[in-house]
């Protein structure tokens, strides 16, 4: 069901949906919610929604390896070195598993071209691995990659949770003219991308083939607990313009939603918005 459920609860494809309706990108702050990862740009159709983990869809979609990769790249977060030319590129964004859980210490091997199409096969230009933090965060500051023939814009990435199998896929950028005559390109690997003075933030939100309890469920269960301190609660069906207290502080939401253990006002800026 893609709409709102018998007990009133909007399910996350049905916010997706909306917010692409609208000319709005889903933040990935969404905690639990899979972002729509995509923007936009005029005439465009409307792709297929990334996979999201709560409806019984796919986990993020593999791709090819191609013929770059590397093993053995080096820890760290930022692939820029000193006089590194380019347009500045930081990407961020979380990894879950098939509950909508976030995954701590997920590794996430990244490559790609420089600002010319080329790749660094002697070394580790523009290559590099993290892990996901305890919320399953990860954020890679790199450059927009060039184009070489053949292929649209991309960013390679393998992610391996733990003691899971690793997946192989490729990010993509919304409005590239080769989109359309890339023959592995994908929408559903597209990142929601925005200009930032001079520089570009890309998100995507990854969800992994990982079991988790409890499994895929289309509504949230319902607890019913109270926060502390405040009026906020779990299982309450909560309307745009509705106000809460958490922890001391209020809030107005911003969005209809069912609440739920880890949507807190304070972890979801895109749904609560503090007063």
């Amino acid at each position: 069901m893609d709409h709102e459920t018998s007990t009133g609860h909007v399910t996350r494809k049905a916010v997706l949906r909306a917010a692409l309706a609208a000319g709005m990108a889903a933040p990935a702050v969404l905690m639990g919610v899979p972002a729509l990862a995509r923007t936009l740009t005029t005439g465009e159709a409307a792709p297929a929604l990334t996979p999201e983990c709560d409806d019984g869809d796919d986990p993020t979609p593999p791709q090819t390896e191609g013929p770059y990769f590397k093993p053995n790249s080096p820890l760290r977060t930022s692939l820029l070195e000193s006089g590194t030319a380019g347009v500045r590129l930081t990407v961020s964004g979380y990894v879950f598993g098939l509950a909508c859980r976030p995954i701590a210490g997920v590794l996430l091997d990244f490559w790609q071209a420089d600002t010319n199409g080329a790749y660094d096969n002697t070394g580790f230009r523009f290559r590099g691995h993290q892990f996901t933090d305890a919320q399953g965060a990860f954020t890679l500051t790199t450059i927009v990659p060039g184009l070489y023939p053949g292929r649209t814009r991309h960013l390679h990435v393998k992610l391996q949770a733990p003691g899971r199998p690793v997946l192989t896929t490729q990010l993509y950028f919304p409005g590239e003219p080769r989109n359309a005559t890339d023959t592995i390109f994908d929408p559903r690997l597209l990142m929601t991308v925005r200009d930032a003075g001079g520089a570009r933030e890309g998100v995507f939100d990854f969800v992994l083939n990982v079991p988790q309890d409890p499994g895929p469920s289309p509504t949230p269960t319902a607890t019913s607990t109270g926060s502390p301190g405040g009026t906020w609660a779990a299982g309450t069906a909560y309307r745009a313009g509705d106000a809460v207290t958490y922890g001391g502080p209020g809030y107005v939401c911003l969005q209809a939603h069912t609440a739920q253990a880890g949507w807190e006002p304070p972890n979801v800026p895109a749904l609560w918005k503090a007063r």
